[in-house]
């Protein structure tokens, strides 16, 4: 025979795991899943340390030109991470309100491959092209401002290809071909006669 005791605290524990369950089995019904938008952006780790001076090749839109532009900016010690760290400075620089040649919203280079000793691959991401501006020399001297300031920048750079989201693209917004390579040699030369 089972003591009597033992009978009742088993029937509220059977009662109280019966409850918790209807109580569980309710509330799952009322809990939402907040949804927080993931961010396609990759998060560069802080460059810290001495600042070095370097010279970005800026484009202004209303003369139509490419000017040489000095800035001390803090650069990693890698080669690669170098050349990530200018044209992430100058996309900054472009980003901002009172730029002289704006790029649309979260435009960014994505990273910069050094693939042999003479190429630089540029990857931008989607809102880079997506967002950028519609026109033969607003397209250029996006295109001739990334070229020359990691050429200018970076000794023994002759070619260098731009890509988006890591894949090759006809045009970047209509007009600048980005489908074959840029040689920097022809780039320095069509800078020439845009300061003209």
């Amino acid at each position: 025979m089972i003591p009597r005791q033992l009978m009742i605290g088993t029937a509220a524990l059977l009662a109280i795991a019966l409850g918790m369950g209807v109580y569980l089995w309710r509330m799952r019904g009322r809990v939402t899943v907040a949804e927080v938008p993931a961010s396609t952006a990759p998060v560069a780790p802080p460059v810290s340390g001495p600042t070095e001076q370097v010279t970005l090749y800026v484009a202004y839109d209303d003369p139509g030109t490419l000017r040489a532009q000095g800035a001390r900016i803090p650069l990693p010690a890698g080669r690669q991470e170098r050349a990530e760290g200018l044209l992430r400075a100058l996309v900054r620089l472009y980003l901002d309100k009172n730029s002289p040649h704006p790029l649309g919203a979260g435009a960014e280079v994505r990273s910069v491959y050094l693939v042999d000793p003479g190429l630089a691959v540029i990857d931008t991401n989607a809102a880079f092209a997506d967002s950028h501006r519609s026109g033969v020399l607003v397209e250029e001297l996006t295109v001739a401002s990334l070229v020359e300031t990691i050429s200018a920048n970076l000794p023994g750079i002759n070619r260098v290809k731009i890509l988006v989201d890591g894949k090759s693209r006809d045009t970047l917004a209509g007009h600048a071909d980005l489908s074959g390579f840029f040689d920097v040699t022809q780039m320095n030369q069509m800078v020439a006669q845009l300061q003209q």
